[in-house]
């Protein structure tokens, strides 16, 4: 795993999230919505690992269990939104690398919106594939420390047996990084441990970072924020090293 504080990186994204709840909720009826259309519209959960997925992370999200009821029959049925997924690479100033994940209704608006936020903020959009190689796809698990009775240490020894490559302890979660290939694993390892996700998501690591002064790096973070504040785009992923500077910056601003 790259040496940089992972957890600043999700900290961040998900903090610019929690001011857009409606984002939020937009975001997680796509990931309900695609969940059951590539499971041949199956929307019972018992039967559909994803959608017990896309379900715990609408939960994660504060998402009334009526508006994930109603997200799950709409999806169901004859007249569900057709989503496609997308990813765009490029580089935005200063070398950083992006990688964005779309869930998008129509593919010419957000190859639109993508690369006009790539052009009017210093950056260019690349071809498919072209940065994909400085990105490891890992499974992501977040726990809320407070609905885990047991031990720590003796349940990072479960854990390791579905697939749990690393860990890290928070103020207030333990975050369990997994291999690509193991995310479904250690989802049903959870579960078959009666142990509730706060969320869990396939992320794009970095292998390598590049640590910037706190004006340029600031720079980039706005770049990331304009690319979450479209509502096709679910994921931001980036090559920005979170010193201890930004992160102490980033904490001023909370």
């Amino acid at each position: 795993m790259a040496g940089h504080s992972k957890w600043a990186n999700i900290k961040h994204r998900k903090g610019a999230q929690d001011k857009k709840r409606a984002k939020q909720f937009t975001r997680a009826i796509k990931e309900i919505t695609v969940a059951i259309k590539e499971n041949n519209q199956n929307g019972d959960p018992d039967s559909n690992p994803a959608l017990r997925n896309a379900i715990q992370n609408a939960k994660g999200v504060n998402m009334p269990k009526d508006t994930i009821d109603r997200a799950i029959k709409k999806a169901s049925g004859a007249d569900a939104d057709s989503y496609e997924q997308m990813t765009f690479e490029g580089y935005g100033p200063h070398g950083i690398a992006f990688f964005i994940e779309c869930t998008t209704d129509n593919t010419n608006r957000t190859i639109a919106s993508v690369r006009s936020i790539f052009s009017k903020n210093g950056g260019s959009l690349g071809t498919n594939g072209s940065l994909e190689f400085l990105f490891d796809r890992k499974g992501v698990f977040t726990l809320d420390k407070n609905s885990i009775e047991r031990d720590w240490e003796l349940l990072q020894l479960e854990l390791i047996e579905g697939g749990a490559e690393s860990f890290e302890n928070h103020d207030d979660v333990f975050v369990i990084y997994t291999a690509f290939t193991d995310f479904g694993k250690m989802a049903q390892h959870l579960e078959e441990l009666n142990i509730e996700t706060k969320n869990a998501e396939l992320q794009r690591i970095p292998l390598n970072t590049i640590e910037l002064p706190l004006k340029e790096a600031k720079q980039i973070l706005n770049l990331a924020e304009k690319f979450e504040d479209e509502d096709d785009v679910q994921n931001v992923f980036h090559t920005l090293e979170f010193s201890e500077e930004l992160e102490l910056a980033l904490d001023e601003e909370e």
